[in-house]
């Protein structure tokens, strides 16, 4: 019954020479143009997915026939990078066809690069989420992805005279060759129109009869697991028009208006967060939001109606990952199925959907919860708003025989905020109605527990967890950075490691060992080397490799404080021009690599931006200082950029105001890279200090419970001398564009909410102890070695796991080990 196709798909390297001719004649056919190595890349990519698609089948067959308790984890985002070498790594064919595309005369490298990055999220959340289906399917647990197929990522970043631009990224311009169109996969989504009671065997009940509908038609992804034939699957929904409605309007001549209702529909798949700011924005995203949710619910009530008649199972058969607010309207949705379309008793309902749902919150301020406006809810989804206000109902008459008429908790604790605009708080639907709610840290879980949702803890405490953060190994070591994967197996005696990642801590024994300290730095040498190779392309700047490579890499925004970065490397940049030459020559050089996107209405952010340039630009050209200091931006920073930018690192800045992050995975994709980390005491970093050891990073700044006090004293705080002297270079326009880098200033002399001026004195503390560090080449590869070493509690297996155990209560179920190959 299983593994069928095993005869057709050989893995050894003539069976592949021959699979991928056959798709090079398909390509060349379908392009009708020369072959090159793009159309040679679609080949080996098709190739390639005809094998993903065989154990996809197969692991579906064989949960279907096992009927476990499958987890279905709902995001908007899912930032995947490239797809090529982590899927033949993890079929465990990679040599097969690397030796198959040389005798065709091709280098597997070469052609990989061809890839583009999938265009389907944005930072640290979508690539938590992708690292996360990784591990689902490495542990064999039964799962699906869900989220919408973008036509258009967030933008391209394009940097002109030192400015951010946005284009459009059309990553689909040529195909993606991952994915199937599912064409016989559709759902109607409906939109707007009324809510009318009818009798129905005698009872009441609510009919939904909507203005606009629209289909979603499913396009899969296979996530191969590794060292595992069980291969899980990402289900990605693009709007397309409904044929009732098109036919409609084309049989009555009505061409216009079924051109313009095609638009509407495609449009609600076509970009990535839409601006926000308008009415027309709002309900855009908001479109998005129920369309996704409406297309998986529908699918997943399907698949559980297949096999079962009794919605009693459903919450034995299925758990509903929340991951973050984004799908909250899932609650919703399943309770409108259940009440209106499955006839179902409410409070028998609403008891189901209560065992169904986790939640996983990413937010740490209440400013960033959030909230849609009632009248925007009722206009587009009527028969919701009602169910949230039953919903919201029922919840505070219960909260009043818990807590008494306590008004003002009552009133922050409601799912609807009556304020200047009625807003529905998302954040508060899903902690109400899911059994478990996670930080993302041991940090972030506490804030959650005593200021965010303080008064739910309160009522729940059985409910709130900490499920810290993690990152796949096999994308972040053994795809990105193959050089210390060898090392790592040599030394640890085993490739096991790859899929049980605490086996990491047995470097340990060997941190002071000369040779494996002289082969790590070649590794770090190596690819240092690929990284200022790619810089020098990329920005003309060439860059010595005897420098640190200190880097700092993420979005651009004022807490996560690449202002404070900019402000040491013109301090230090003051410093070595005051020096001597005597002096100079005692220096650490350092190469400053900065990446990341601004949002394209946040000024402050891209100000940030332009003031790195300029300084760039004046650091780069002074002779004076030559080598010992380089500052590089990297636009339109993402994954495929990523794996060569972390890999090569030295250093890792990572600079929030404390009380900022909730986790921050990038932190961990450095770590295990053996790149030594220069952080305040936030997030992830906490729980990073107990594996390595604060004496193996370099830490400095405010604690999160002195925040709130430096920030009372407001304005009237002293600027340090040290940070003064380089607000006055940038006000007094050494570095040019005086006026339009005032306001930059302004905010470090006056409010300074983050601190920057508060935390500069101990931030170049930090930085003159890495430089000493740095200086001794024994003592900085131990340090990097005992990062990678303790870096095991930070993989998303782990995260999985707890997850599994804590939350979604699934079991492993593994396709059977007679048909691996």
């Amino acid at each position: 019954m299983f593994g069928l196709m095993d005869g057709f798909l050989k893995n050894d390297p003539i069976s592949l020479q021959k699979d991928i001719l056959y798709h090079v004649e398909y390509t060349v056919a379908r392009s009708r143009f020369s072959f090159d190595d793009f159309e040679a890349y679609q080949a080996l990519a098709h190739s390639v997915r005809d094998r993903l698609i065989e154990r996809s089948h197969d692991t579906q067959l064989f949960f279907k026939r096992k009927d476990p308790k499958r987890v279905y984890f709902l995001s908007l985002e899912f930032l995947m990078g490239r797809s090529l070498s982590n899927s033949v790594i993890n079929l465990g064919i990679r040599d097969q066809y690397a030796e198959a595309l040389s005798q065709l005369g091709f280098e597997f490298e070469v052609l990989a690069e061809q890839e583009g990055d999938a265009a389907l999220g944005n930072g640290g959340l979508a690539r938590l989420s992708a690292c996360q289906m990784d591990s689902m399917a490495t542990l064999d647990y039964p799962a699906w992805g869900y989220g919408l197929r973008y036509q258009y990522g967030l933008f391209r970043q394009v940097i002109l005279d030192g400015i951010q631009h946005e284009q459009p990224d059309f990553w689909l311009n040529f195909g993606n060759p991952w994915e199937t169109e599912r064409v016989h996969v559709t759902y109607p989504v409906k939109f707007y129109g009324t809510v009318e009671e009818e009798i129905l065997n005698g009872e009441k009940c609510n009919v939904w009869n909507p203005g606009e509908l629209v289909e979603a038609v499913a396009y899969d992804n296979p996530i191969p697991g590794y060292g595992t034939r069980n291969t899980i699957t990402l289900r990605l929904w693009a709007g397309k028009p409904s044929d009732q409605r098109d036919m409609e309007a084309f049989n009555t001549g009505d061409y216009i208006n079924a051109l313009v209702s095609r638009q509407k529909a495609e449009n609600i798949s076509s970009v990535l967060y839409p601006d926000d700011r308008s009415y027309q924005g709002k309900e855009l995203r908001l479109k998005q939001q129920y369309f996704f949710v409406s297309a998986s619910i529908q699918d997943i009530i399907r698949r559980f109606k297949d096999a079962h008649s009794n919605f009693d199972e459903f919450p034995d058969k299925v758990a509903l990952q929340l991951n973050d607010t984004h799908p909250s309207l899932a609650i919703v949705e399943v309770m409108r199925v259940l009440v209106d379309e499955e006839h179902l008793d409410w409070h028998k309902a609403w008891d189901i959907v209560c065992k169904l749902f986790s939640f996983t919150i990413h937010a740490v301020i209440a400013e960033g919860l959030e909230k849609i406006p009632v009248d925007l809810l009722g206009s587009l989804l009527p028969r919701h708003l009602q169910i949230i206000y039953d919903i919201n109902f029922n919840f505070v008459e219960e909260l009043k025989k818990r807590i008494g008429l306590d008004y003002d908790r009552l009133s922050r604790m409601s799912i609807v905020e009556e304020a200047a605009v009625k807003t529905i708080r998302m954040a508060n639907l899903s902690v109400v109605c899911a059994h478990t709610v996670n930080g993302v840290s041991t940090v972030h879980s506490e804030l959650l527990k005593t200021k965010l949702f303080k008064d739910f803890y309160e009522l729940w405490p059985e409910k709130f967890q900490c499920m810290t953060n993690g990152v796949t190994q096999r994308r972040w070591i053994v795809v990105s950075n193959p050089s210390l994967c060898a090392l790592l197996s040599k030394w640890l005696g085993t490739e096991a490691w790859i899929r049980n990642v605490d086996l990491l801590t047995g470097l340990r024994e060997y941190a002071d060992d000369a040779d494996l300290q002289q082969e790590w730095m070649m590794v770090k040498k190596v690819n240092k080397m690929r990284l200022a190779e790619y810089i020098e392309a990329m920005s003309g700047v060439k860059v010595s490799l005897d420098a640190m490579f200190d880097v700092q890499t993420k979005r651009i925004h004022e807490y996560k404080r690449q202002l404070l970065n900019i402000l040491g490397i013109i301090h230090r940049y003051d410093c070595i021009k005051n020096m001597d030459k005597s002096q100079q020559s005692k220096v650490v050089p350092r190469v400053c690599i900065i990446g990341g996107k601004a949002a394209p209405g946040y000024e402050v952010a891209k100000k940030i931006i332009k003031l790195c340039h300029a300084v760039a630009e004046k650091i780069n050209n002074d002779s004076d200082v030559g080598d010992l200091l380089k500052l590089v931006f990297i636009p339109d920073y993402n994954v495929s950029l990523a794996e060569v930018v972390i890999p090569g690192a030295d250093l890792s800045q990572h600079l929030s105001t404390a009380g900022h992050e909730a986790s921050g995975t990038g932190s961990m994709k450095f770590l295990m890279n053996g790149c030594l980390l220069l952080a305040t005491e936030d997030g992830s970093t906490v729980e990073i200090v107990e594996e390595i050891g604060a004496e193996n990073l370099f830490l400095f700044g405010a604690k999160i419970h002195e925040v709130p006090e430096l920030r009372e004293k407001g304005p009237a705080h002293d600027v340090p001398l040290q940070c003064a002297r380089v607000l006055r270079l940038i006000r007094d326009g050494h570095f040019g564009f005086q006026d339009y880098f005032q306001s930059l200033c302004d905010s470090v002399e006056g409010e300074d909410f983050y601190l920057l001026s508060s935390d500069f004195g101990s931030y170049l503390e930090a930085q003159a102890a890495a430089d000493k560090a740095f200086a001794d080449p024994k003592k900085w590869t131990k340090m990097s070695i005992l990062s990678t070493a303790g870096s095991g509690r930070f993989s998303s297996d782990r995260t999985i796991r707890d997850y599994a155990e804590k939350s979604w209560g699934i079991e492993p179920c593994r396709f059977p080990s007679e048909f691996d190959g």
